[in-house]
C-alpha cells in the first residue's frame, strides 16, 4: 500500500479545514516550580473540522513556557498550521492512525503539537461514532479518578491552609509538592512541616523537577522517607543516576521528564529505572503512544501515575478519558490543570468531588466550549500574553 498520499474521504469525513488559536489564561496564584514561576497558561487550542459539520477538540500547553521543554505554544501553532494542516486537509478524518504515521514522516518529534492533533481526530471520530473517546482506547475500566493537587506557593503557612481547604472541600487528599529551588535542607523542612501538619489524613509527595544533583538526592531522599513522604518525582535528570537511587530508600522514586515516549520508557524499565511512571500524553505524543507507554509499564512491574503538564479541560478530559482504561493506577492522577485556571471555557465545567474526577460520558472527550469565554480569552483578539517568569 502507497502511504505517501492519505485514503481519500468519504463525503462526511472529509476534513475541510484545522483551525489554531491561543488562549492566555491567569492561575489562581503564582505556581512555582523548580526552574520557573507560572502567573499564567497559554493554551493552544486545535480544531479540526469536518464536511459533516462535526469538531473535533485538541489542546497542547507547556508548564513554564519552554523553561520546562523544547515546545511552547506558540510554536506548537505554527508547527501545525504551516506542516500538520497541510497534510490534513482533504483527507479521512476517520483514520486516527493513518493521519498520524503520515504526519510522522513530514514532522520529526514535536510530541506536543502532534498530542493535540491526535486528540482532535479522536474527538470527532467519537462524536462521528457515538462513543466516548475512552471506548475508541480500549474501554472505560472506571468512571473516576483519584486526584491530586499541587501545593507550589513556597510559602509553608500557605501550603499548609491551601491543603486544609481541599481536604475540607473534599477536593484532593493527595498533595504534591514542588521543590528544588532551594536549599536542600530548606525544601526538606517545608514538606515535613506540611506532612506533620495533615498527618494520616494526606498522602505527600514532592516533585523536584530534575533539580538535584545525585549526591544532594541521596541526602534528599533519606530525609524525605524520615519525613512521610511517600513519592518523588524526577529527582535527578539522568536515567543512570535514577537507576542508582531506586529502591534504596523507602520512598517510591517517580520518571517524569526523562519519560518522552515508549522507547524511553522501554529503556527506562530495561535499567530499572523508576518504581512509577508519570504518564502524559502530550510528553508521550499522543494518546496512543502514552498508552503504549504504561503497557510497558505494566509488563515490568512499572507503577503508574496519571500525569499533567497543566492542561486546560480539554487535554485534561483527553488523559482522563485514557487513564480511565488503564488496568492499573496505583497512584491515581494529578488533573487538576483547569482549577489552576481562573477562567472557564467549558458550557458544563468538568466536574470535580469526593476526592476524584468524574469523567463525563458523552460521545468523543465529552465536552462543549463556552464559545462567548473562548472568544474573549483569545490572544489574537486581545493581543495580551501570559508568561513564566525566572526566580
Amino acid at each position: 500500500m502507497d502511504t505517501t498520499h492519505p485514503t481519500p474521504a468519504s463525503a462526511g469525513s472529509r476534513i475541510e479545514r484545522v483551525e489554531t488559536f491561543l488562549l492566555d489564561i491567569p492561575t489562581i496564584r503564582p505556581h512555582r516550580l523548580s526552574m520557573a514561576t507560572m502567573q499564567g497558561q497559554t493554551l493552544m487550542i486545535v480544531r479540526i473540522h469536518t464536511a459533516d459539520g462535526i469538531v473535533g477538540l485538541g489542546e497542547g500547553t507547556t508548564i513554564a513556557g519552554m523553561a520546562y521543554g523544547a515546545e511552547s505554544p506558540e510554536g506548537m501553532k505554527l508547527t501545525i498550521d504551516r506542516y500538520v494542516a497541510p497534510q490534513l486537509v482533504g483527507a479521512d478524518a476517520n483514520r486516527v492512525q493513518e493521519l498520524m504515521a503520515r504526519i510522522g514522516k513530514f514532522v520529526r518529534g514535536n510530541h506536543f503539537a502532534k498530542c493535540a492533533i491526535e486528540t482532535a481526530l479522536l474527538d470527532a471520530l467519537g462524536k462521528r461514532a457515538g462513543l466516548p473517546v475512552s471506548e475508541l482506547l480500549g474501554g472505560r475500566r472506571r468512571d473516576a479518578l483519584p486526584i491530586a493537587w499541587t501545593l507550589a506557593s513556597g510559602d509553608t503557612a500557605r501550603d499548609i491552609a491551601e491543603a486544609e481547604q481541599m481536604l475540607a472541600l473534599r477536593r484532593h487528599n493527595v498533595f504534591k509538592l514542588k521543590i528544588g529551588g532551594r536549599p536542600l535542607a530548606t525544601d526538606v523542612a517545608h514538606v515535613a512541616a506540611i506532612k506533620r501538619a495533615l498527618g494520616e489524613r494526606a498522602s505527600v509527595r514532592v516533585d523536584v523537577n530534575m533539580a538535584w544533583s545525585e549526591t544532594e538526592a541521596v541526602r534528599g531522599l533519606a530525609a524525605l522517607a524520615d519525613a512521610g513522604c511517600d513519592l518523588a518525582e524526577q529527582p535527578v535528570a539522568s536515567a543512570r543516576s535514577l537507576a542508582r537511587l531506586v529502591r534504596r530508600f523507602p520512598i517510591a522514586v517517580m520518571a517524569d521528564e526523562s519519560l518522552q515516549g515508549p522507547q524511553t520508557a522501554f529503556e527506562l524499565a530495561s535499567a530499572g529505572a523508576a518504581d512509577v511512571f508519570a504518564v502524559k500524553i502530550e510528553q508521550s505524543g499522543g494518546l496512543v503512544a502514552a498508552g503504549q507507554v504504561a503497557a510497558i509499564a505494566d509488563a515490568a512491574g512499572i507503577e503508574l501515575y496519571g500525569g499533567t503538564m497543566l492542561e486546560g479541560a480539554i487535554g485534561t478530559i483527553a488523559s482522563a478519558q485514557l487513564f480511565a482504561t488503564f488496568a492499573n493506577l496505583q497512584w491515581g492522577t494529578e488533573l487538576f490543570g483547569p482549577l489552576l485556571l481562573t477562567e472557564e471555557i467549558l458550557t458544563e465545567p468538568l466536574r470535580y468531588d469526593a476526592f476524584e474526577l468524574r469523567l463525563p460520558t458523552g460521545p468523543g472527550l465529552g465536552i462543549a466550549l463556552d464559545e462567548d469565554r473562548v472568544d474573549a480569552l483569545r490572544r489574537d483578539r486581545n493581543r495580551v500574553s501570559v508568561a513564566a517568569s525566572s526566580h
